[in-house]
């Protein structure tokens, strides 16, 4: 399907945000608002969300990319994910303005912009899906755990880690010191389960990943996670699913999916998983129209 790509400049508490809105000839009334991830412009690594959101106007799905405040080519302070909803509630209106045929907003996010959709989904009716991937869940326990259990196990089992071992190209005061530090953690008392949550948003004196949690379990729309198998961010999300009772009664719900790609890394970097992230995508909106 043909498409148009239209410069956006919108308003934030005083500050002019910038996007790029792709839109095709006939658009679905789903529109897909794409966030970005840690310090990162609205084009995204290797250009990813720009070529996801041509890949989506192709099969008639309006989307909108921008910059927070701070980023990229929006004015503002800087910010971080954990404070960005104003930001998502001013494209979302902004986007809804500029496509009318858009009745329903679906939230596209990679790593800590899951963690952000998370915060703000709950509170906007007009968002009625989440695609969520490799979410940003870390702390230095879970990342302990998650290094001995798909890091150093593996590494042990392959004959060019010995090779270099054994030719000292291993920093092994190091690495020692790595391993030893993930084996306290992996050993360590997990932490206490978040099943009993306040049926209200948390506030601030809770962790992150608590208010994460308070997000998914308090929405009531559908959500799509895409998990990469060669990824510590991926692999600390999924061990923190597996080992909490609230985590995993939250994802094993009717409404909440997951798909994994085993090969791919963080960002989905070669053109064969981004495609293959691309067509997940699109074909999960599809069930949603």
């Amino acid at each position: 399907m043909n498409y148009h790509e239209v410069p956006l400049v919108f308003a934030c508490e005083n500050c002019r945000l910038v996007g790029i809105a792709t839109i095709p000839e006939a658009p679905s009334t789903i529109g897909v608002l794409i966030i970005v991830g840690g310090p990162q412009y609205r084009s995204g690594s290797h250009r990813q969300f720009t070529l996801l959101a041509r890949d989506l106007a192709r099969d008639g799905f309006a989307s909108l990319r921008f910059d927070y405040r701070g980023m990229g080519d929006s004015e503002g302070a800087l910010r971080n994910f954990e404070t960005v909803s104003d930001d998502v509630k001013a494209a979302i209106d902004a986007f809804l303005a500029t496509t009318q045929s858009i009745r329903h907003i679906v939230i596209w996010g990679l790593c800590d912009a899951a963690s952000a959709a998370l915060f703000y989904a709950h509170t906007d009716s007009r968002v009625q899906g989440l695609i969520l991937l490799n979410p940003w869940v870390h702390s230095e326990a879970g990342a302990g755990r998650a290094r001995i259990k798909h890091y150093y196990l593996t590494r042990f089992l392959q004959r060019s880690f010995w090779a270099k071992f054994f030719s000292g190209q291993v920093k092994v005061a190091a690495s020692v010191s790595e391993l030893l530090k993930g084996i306290r953690y992996f050993f360590a008392d997990k932490p206490k389960p978040s099943s009993q949550l306040n049926p209200s948003f948390p506030g601030e004196n809770v962790s992150y990943i608590e208010r994460m949690l308070a997000g998914l379990t308090l929405y009531s729309g559908h959500v799509l996670f895409i998990l990469s198998g060669n990824d510590l961010t991926s692999q600390e999300f999924r061990e923190l699913v597996r080992s909490d009772k609230g985590w995993q009664a939250a994802c094993e719900s009717t409404r909440v999916e997951q798909c994994l790609l085993p090969d791919a890394n963080h960002t989905f970097s070669t053109r064969i998983h981004r495609d293959q992230a691309s067509d997940i995508t699109r074909q999960w909106l599809a069930k949603l129209t």
